[in-house]
């Protein structure tokens, strides 16, 4: 059974950083690519980055655009999402997600291209 899990959130000042970690387990599966949701509260999930799993090519959302990093080690089955520069409204729970996707600029952003999703971790950022 595949699992996706995420760690590494907390709490943070404005201006920090913190990097998150997925580790997939549970043998071999479909994928070409892994990707960051993240949810606040009263929110939709929201898309953040994604990473093509052979390729390594990221695709961002503007918001994060120049302050996140999404990277990935193939031999340890594990993606990376590096946040520098946090501001309060990155506040959220952070989620990371696996599949087959489309790779498109507006399809990558869809959660229903994804197949699996970790359990989230929280990231609260203050002011």
């Amino acid at each position: 059974q595949v699992q996706l899990v995420e760690s590494g959130g907390g709490l943070m000042q404005a201006g920090g950083s913190l990097r998150l970690s997925c580790e997939s387990s549970g043998g071999t599966f479909s994928r070409n690519a892994m990707g960051w949701f993240r949810q606040a509260p009263g929110k939709e999930r929201e898309f953040v980055a994604v990473i093509s799993w052979s390729g390594g090519n990221t695709f961002y959302a503007d918001s994060v655009k120049g302050r996140f990093t999404n990277s990935r080690d193939i031999a340890k089955n594990t993606m990376y999402l590096q946040m520098d520069s946090l501001q309060p409204e990155d506040t959220a729970v952070y989620y990371c997600a696996a599949g087959f996707i489309r790779w498109g600029p507006t399809l990558v952003t869809f959660v229903d291209e994804y197949d699996y999703w970790g359990q989230g971790t929280r990231v609260t950022v203050s002011s």
